[in-house]
């Protein structure tokens, strides 16, 4: 796939504690008076007094208030198709699944989609597509970047635990997929964007520095996961962000019932990974889940070996054309060898 030569890129960027209370504001800056929103089920009570009375005081009109509880491209059709007439934007805020039905809606309606995330779990809130499950399997539909991202840090901070790790886990990944994009280039040519490669990279980079879950930190999480939807809509690809991991992840989706947190797959993926690429990373990423707790998360939620090594078995088959290392070596059985001698990895996958 070329590279994106028309981006498509947030106008309005806010990351900074009390932001939810302000979006009436950013809306109301923008000329937006009606407005679609949807939130996750459940969003505590505090988040959505916060937002609705940030909302009245610029008068601006909640014309559909839905609360999203399947993340289906069904119910995103659904959705889009019960939008009423006139309306201007819509607004996800919550988790995953409202983000992501609302940013798929709002590409169907070609209206402004105005992202706020309330834990900083995946890079999805800021990412040119939309996973969604189509026939009860998950798909990376494409969808378009917001037009503003806006993430209140004192909210983020007050999230479970395990979904920042989950995060975590899913900024790691930037690491090896990039590596695999190298891959697929010198396999059959695919091309590579260098400045999208390189921006993936350094918002991991920064992050590592610093991976602590103070203000500070968060803020400089926040726009690492931002600054990678933005590598992927630089090169018109999920390349910069995506490789085996995220195949091993998608796999294990249809295997396990329920899945993990995507960003609990997928770090646990990435890190195996990384040793299947001879990756130099790998003492990096240990470093990191040691240091952030990613490892007790990730044992708190543990997947059978089994399983396992059936999703790196099939993860080759999600993607045509999508070359990673899983295609050049014997995966599966580099895997089991590899748990057997890494502690770590035997905690979180059981045998």
């Amino acid at each position: 796939m070329k590279a994106n030569q028309s981006l498509s890129v947030p106008r309005l960027v806010r990351v900074k504690s009390g932001a939810i209370n302000r979006i009436g504001i950013y809306l109301a800056r923008e000329g937006l008076e009606r407005v679609a929103v949807f939130k996750s089920e459940g969003l505590p009570t505090d988040i959505t007094t916060k937002l609705y009375r940030g909302l009245a005081s610029e008068s601006i009109d909640v014309v559909s208030d839905a609360e999203v509880a399947s993340g289906s491209f069904e119910n995103a059709i659904d959705l889009f198709h019960s939008l009423p007439p006139g309306t201007q934007a819509l607004l996800g805020i919550g988790g995953g699944k409202a983000i992501d039905v609302a940013k798929y809606a709002a590409f169907l309606a070609g209206l402004p989609f105005y992202a706020a995330p309330t834990s900083l779990s995946n890079d999805g809130f800021a990412s040119p597509q939309s996973s969604l499950t189509v026939r009860e399997r998950r798909r990376s539909l494409a969808s378009r970047m917001p037009s503003a991202v806006i993430v209140d840090i004192a909210v983020c901070q007050t999230a479970p635990t395990v979904l920042w790790h989950s995060g975590v886990g899913d900024l790691v990944a930037k690491l090896t997929a990039v590596a695999d994009w190298k891959l697929a280039y010198h396999h059959d040519r695919t091309p590579v964007n260098d400045f999208a490669a390189l921006l993936s990279d350094a918002t991991v980079m920064q992050f590592l520095a610093n991976p602590v879950r103070n203000e500070e930190g968060l803020k400089t999480f926040a726009m690492a996961l931002l600054l990678n939807g933005v590598s992927m809509e630089i090169a018109g690809t999920s390349r910069p962000a995506s490789g085996s991991e995220h195949l091993i992840s998608h796999a294990l989706d249809g295997i396990l019932s329920p899945p993990r947190l995507h960003g609990l797959q997928v770090g646990l993926a990435s890190y195996v990974v990384a040793h299947l690429q001879r990756n130099t990373f790998v003492p990096r990423i240990a470093e990191l889940f040691d240091r952030t707790g990613f490892w007790e998360s990730a044992k708190a939620y543990p997947i059978s070996l089994a399983d396992f090594l059936a999703a790196v078995e099939r993860a080759p088959t999600i993607k045509s054309n999508f070359h990673t290392i899983l295609d050049q070596t014997d995966a599966p059985r580099e895997v089991e060898r590899l748990v057997s001698r890494d502690s770590r990895l035997r905690d979180c996958l059981i045998g």
